[in-house]
């Protein structure tokens, strides 16, 4: 089996013959080749941001006690993998529907990670340097578990694109690099790079957003199907939940376990986004590139509920009873 016979199915699925007529193929190679140009820049800035987050000394200091990194990284190849594994199997989805959920859960951890590790008191020297591990880690990582997840799919193991998934890895080691060396040699222009990026992050999501339901909108209500929906919202819960039992059972700290948690349900949508758009024809993938746009909105609705409920019990539990005392032996100083 190949890519034809996966194409065959993708019609299949949604109802549309097999000859390149698929909803995307009726797009203007302009707007196709827009919506590829922005999700890769998308991709790049992403990464150079990363690396402008990242010091050279702080990384060296938890490499040198790797403990809560190589627990991230178990939770990060390990848990979501086989978690996009099971949850395409019990759903039962299609081919081309597992290949897009298999993707996301094989790609490293995501930015967002750091974002929400801050909103829960997380450890942002360690979600940092995890989300950079992973990163590299998933250069290797990423295509084994996709060649070895694969072959439990007909036709799936000779349709994943892996020479586009390991350039798209590699370039993204390029610009998080930048971002390191910018950083390193010139910090003050590091907070510059960052707030821009998040400026143009923003403007880039809303373009590709609007421009890809343009490109498929005749088809969207094809891959809003249930099974989908339902994966893209069990898939990160179970990430955030596995993540922070299995730091907790590891004896992190509670700190650190949250910060693990959010880096293990957050994926790169970025670099998944880049990997469906671009690596697989059209006619293959379909409307299913849209995929990780489905991902990150319920991943995001998770880890805000996540965060919030963290801050309401912040609020209501009682104060810790070393930190009482301190607060009374400060009160009988003042005068």
């Amino acid at each position: 089996m190949n890519v034809t016979m996966v194409h065959k199915g993708s019609a299949d699925i949604y109802n549309v013959s097999g000859n390149g007529s698929m909803g995307i193929m009726n797009v203007p190679a302009n707007l196709n080749r827009t919506l590829d140009v922005l999700s890769v820049v998308t991709l790049f800035i992403t990464m150079i941001s990363l690396g402008c987050s990242m010091e050279v000394s702080k990384i060296k200091a938890h490499l040198l006690k790797p403990k809560g990194v190589a627990i991230a990284l178990l939770a990060q190849f390990v848990i979501m993998p086989l978690t996009a594994f099971s949850l395409a199997k019990i759903l039962q989805l299609e081919t081309i529907e597992a290949a897009a959920l298999l993707i996301c859960g094989c790609c490293p951890g995501g930015t967002l990670s750091n974002i929400f590790s801050l909103a829960i008191k997380g450890d942002m020297n360690l979600s940092i340097v995890m989300t950079s591990c992973s990163c590299m880690v998933g250069l290797g990582m990423m295509p084994l578990l996709l060649f070895i997840l694969s072959h439990g799919f007909p036709g799936l193991e000779n349709a994943v694109p892996y020479k586009g998934i390991i350039t798209a890895l590699a370039l993204t080691l390029v610009p998080c690099g930048v971002g390191i060396i910018i950083n390193h040699y010139k910090p003050k222009y590091s907070q510059i790079v960052k707030k821009a990026g998040i400026g143009i992050l923003i403007i880039s999501g809303i373009i590709i957003s609007v421009l890809s339901y343009v490109a498929v909108k005749d088809l969207l209500w094809m891959i809003v199907r249930p099974g989908i929906l339902t994966a893209s919202a069990l898939m990160p819960l179970t990430g955030f939940t596995l993540g922070y039992l299995l730091s907790t059972v590891c004896r992190l700290s509670p700190q650190c376990s949250r910060t693990v948690s959010m880096e293990t349900g957050c994926q790169n949508i970025q670099l998944c986004l880049v990997i469906l758009k671009v690596t697989f024809p059209p006619q293959v993938i379909g409307p299913m590139f849209l995929f990780p746009l489905i991902y990150i909105t319920l991943q995001c609705a998770e880890a805000l509920l996540l965060a919030l409920c963290f801050r309401c019990y912040q609020t209501v539990k009682p104060p810790a009873e070393g930190a009482s005392e301190d607060f009374e032996q400060v009160a009988v100083k003042q005068p």
